[in-house]
């Protein structure tokens, strides 16, 4: 199979059958693209699902049962929280794994020689719809690479939800936003949606600008963030659908209180449901961008996107405001300390805390406690019931042990 030169262009040059293969030959940004179409749909989502690894705007926790898992065709399935409680699978892959644009942070850029496909619509919908009868997955997660344009993209994408919801399924779509696209587009995706996403990647233009000169940050990634939280706003017609993003940590120089800041104004000002964190994986972008000339390695890189997820938590569940979260002097989170600690750890005057007396807020403010422990408390305090030492909680680990450190009994 020989591979052809090309020039920027986004059209399909030819087709052509060698070895009793047909090939479809794309023109994309002077490199070589070959797509290979005789591999069969599950040949092609064990390609394409794979790839789809790099989007974590589905899944992340901190329990077994909350990370994604292979199926047993080798197919990656993610758990979702849902909101009575429990969790719900969703088969999660891109529809094509081809793109036109180069971010530096990105495994899937157009400079990157790897293996190329897509799905069309009615292979991902046919095949989804399989695996929710044998009862494997109860949901779809669609991204894609982009092809050719984003509209045209957005198109596919959103030509897989409308398939789906035409046949009657009534269950989880999330389909991702492509940078880019038109307002009818996107306000397509969301029609068909239970969540919609567009991934920020950094927290300001100036870090975006250090990983990819293809998009805009402003016109192609914030301005759509702005339209779905418009069009899904409490009172809306979409008010239903809900809206995620996610960074990317330590691709550009961004510091983790650039993150969490940006994070804070998303929550506030958009209103979006969930933000997610997917730490740069060094040796996969190019070799030009910050991430790969930091003198960091991939370990600190996961532990600070730990320690994000924790500082999410902190803002979402326990009360925390972005402005009192700890920073180191370089402006980065502790990787030693849990942040909820690094704070206790600044603010003696708030310790120890009365656990006889001290309300919810308070007591999620104490290291080792969680809205279970602290329930537990309330629960307690509500019965009558004195707590006379940390061993009345239940089983002493490593964080009733930690807690009983910072607590007044």
């Amino acid at each position: 199979m020989q591979r052809v030169s090309q020039k920027q262009c986004i059209s399909t040059v030819y087709r052509h059958a060698e070895g009793g293969t047909y090939i479809d030959v794309y023109r994309i940004k002077t490199r070589q693209m070959l797509i290979t179409k005789s591999q069969s749909t599950e040949q092609k989502l064990q390609l394409l699902s794979q790839a789809s690894q790099y989007d974590l705007a589905c899944a992340c926790g901190t329990k077994d049962d909350e990370h994604r898992k292979r199926s047993e065709e080798g197919k990656w399935i993610y758990p979702v929280a849902l909101p009575q409680g429990g969790y719900t699978y969703l088969l999660k892959t891109l529809l094509s794994n081809e793109c036109v644009n180069n971010c530096g942070y990105c495994p899937l850029r157009v400079a990157q020689d790897s293996p190329r496909c897509r799905l069309e619509a009615h292979e991902v919908a046919n095949l989804f719809l399989r695996y929710y009868r044998l009862g494997r997955v109860s949901g779809l997660f669609l991204s894609s690479g982009v092809i050719g344009t984003p509209d045209a993209t957005m198109s596919r994408i959103n030509a897989v939800g409308r398939l789906l919801r035409r046949g009657n399924f009534r269950g989880y779509i999330h389909l991702k936003v492509i940078p880019g696209a038109s307002d009818a587009a996107i306000e397509e995706a969301v029609s068909l949606a239970s969540a919609v996403s567009i991934n920020i990647e950094t927290p300001a233009e100036k870090h975006f600008q250090e990983i990819c000169t293809t998009k805009n940050y402003r016109q192609d990634i914030i301005r759509p963030l702005e339209l779905i939280s418009k069009l899904t706003a409490a009172g809306s017609r979409y008010a239903r659908v809900r809206q995620t993003t996610q960074f990317v940590v330590g691709a550009s120089s961004e510091t983790d209180q650039d993150i969490v800041r940006s994070s804070g104004r998303l929550y506030k000002q958009l209103e979006l449901s969930r933000i997610y964190f997917s730490a740069y994986q060094r040796g996969a972008g190019d070799a030009r961008i910050p991430g790969e000339q930091a003198s960091v390695n991939n370990g600190d890189l996961l532990n600070r996107e730990h320690r994000l997820y924790q500082v999410d938590w902190l803002i979402r569940k326990y009360g925390f405001n972005p402005e009192e979260i700890p920073f180191d002097t370089r402006g980065n989170l502790s990787l030693s300390v849990d942040p909820k600690e690094s704070w206790a750890q600044c603010h003696p005057e708030f310790f120890p805390v009365d656990i006889q007396g001290a309300d919810r807020y308070t007591l999620l403010r104490v290291p080792g406690l969680g809205p279970f422990s602290v329930d537990t408390i309330l629960r307690m305090r509500n019965c009558g019931r004195r707590i006379r030492g940390i061993e009345d909680l239940g089983k002493v680990g490593k964080r009733l042990t930690k807690a009983a450190g910072y607590l007044k009994f």
